[in-house]
């Protein structure tokens, strides 16, 4: 069984597979806090669900693409939360390759990824410190990626970004697979549910970190989260 928060159909946001369609599988639960989070009600809401119930989900999503012939689309995502708190979730993410879905995993970095299906593209975030979580970054798993994960930073601030660069480069995370940039969306939980950012880090602005990356010829993918650029950036199920 499964804790699962919601399945819906959209477009990726995120990753070198931004603009396709992706059944996205919100699991429940997160071990971190960071202070820019935007699915804090994946927290500790969700219901329990089987495997088969999940799958089955999935594939009536999937069924318009099948049935057009196209095997490749839609793209399917787990995520959370962090799904891999969940044990089932190993399972789950073998079922889905198995059944010959391109397969992404969003975690945030803080797990082992060594057991996940190889199939699986993981998707693996660094966490800066403005996040409050740098402290948690689990560095083993650098060692586990294949040219067909990501990596990702999540840059809020100046000193987030020249923490990230330092870090790309001391690393040399280009020559491990593709890195992704994201820019944080400003959030509006409030209520102590996260971390804080640090009183001396400065904001950083979308254009600002755009033309940082392109100034310091930094080897990465800079992205915006779509689904907010599309759908008001607080909905749900997009």
């Amino acid at each position: 069984m499964l804790l699962v928060n919601e399945i819906f159909l959209s477009l990726q946001g995120e990753s070198t597979f931004a603009g396709l369609p992706c059944v996205f599988v919100r699991l429940t639960g997160c071990n971190l806090r960071c202070s820019y989070c935007d699915t804090a009600y994946a927290f500790d809401e969700g219901k329990r669900m089987s495997l088969t119930e999940v799958v089955d989900h999935v594939e009536s999503f999937a069924k318009p693409y099948r049935n057009g012939g196209d095997l490749t689309l839609p793209l399917v995502e787990l995520t959370g939360g962090e799904p891999l708190l969940q044990k089932e979730s190993f399972s789950l993410l073998s079922r889905l390759c198995d059944l010959k879905f391109t397969v992404l995993l969003e975690t945030n970095g803080a797990m082992d990824i060594s057991a996940v299906d190889p199939r699986v593209r993981r998707i693996v975030d660094i966490k800066c410190p403005s996040s409050g979580e740098a402290e948690r970054n689990r560095w083993e798993n650098l060692s586990f990626l294949k040219n067909t994960d990501e990596v990702k930073f999540v840059i809020g601030t100046c000193e987030d970004y020249e923490w990230a660069k330092n870090i790309i480069g001391s690393r040399r995370l280009a020559s491990l697979c593709p890195i992704l940039v994201s820019w944080v969306y400003p959030t509006k939980i409030t209520g102590g549910k996260l971390k804080p950012i640090p009183r001396e880090h400065r904001l950083i602005e979308k254009r600002e970190l755009a033309e940082k990356i392109v100034a310091d010829a930094l080897p990465v993918r800079f992205q915006l989260q779509l689904h907010k650029y599309i759908w008001p950036p607080d909905q749900r199920g997009v």
